[in-house]
């Protein structure tokens, strides 16, 4: 898989004996404007998250408790497993990329920053499709 598609960011972790810090900046340390925050929590054990691609948005995913892994897949054979744990380190997820979430631990939170805000027609819910809309660009 092209690191544009999908890759590790690391986000500023300023370490403070009180309690440390990490900041997300659009268009700093994230590499687009973030339109919509949202997350999953209380994800009962076995089940999975996900299962879609995104025609036009871009997404930064994050362990911010606990431990999750995020299954990415190009549609042109590149794939990859991500297991995200660390809460200053993002999953950057591009366009048309289908992704699966599973293995959650106990208590796990999985924040995600997204550039676009929600939109139904924008998800490809169907692998099938995924594969076909993927293979027909350049």
């Amino acid at each position: 898989m092209k690191p544009e598609k999908a890759r590790i960011i690391d986000l500023p972790k300023i370490v403070d004996p009180r309690g440390n810090l990490t900041v997300a900046e659009q268009l700093k340390n994230i590499p687009f404007g973030i339109a919509r925050v949202y997350w999953t929590y209380d994800v009962p054990g076995g089940e999975r998250r996900g299962g879609h691609a995104h025609r036009t948005c871009e997404e930064i995913v994050i362990a911010v408790s606990g431990s999750f892994d995020v299954m990415v897949d190009d549609g042109r054979g590149g794939t990859a497993t991500f297991h995200l744990n660390h809460p200053y380190q993002g999953l950057f997820i591009g366009t048309n990329v289908w992704r699966t979430l599973e293995d959650f631990s106990s208590g796990a939170v999985c924040l995600v920053l997204a550039s676009e805000l929600f939109d139904e027609q924008e998800y490809i819910y169907d692998y099938d499709e995924f594969l076909q809309t993927v293979n027909s660009q350049p």
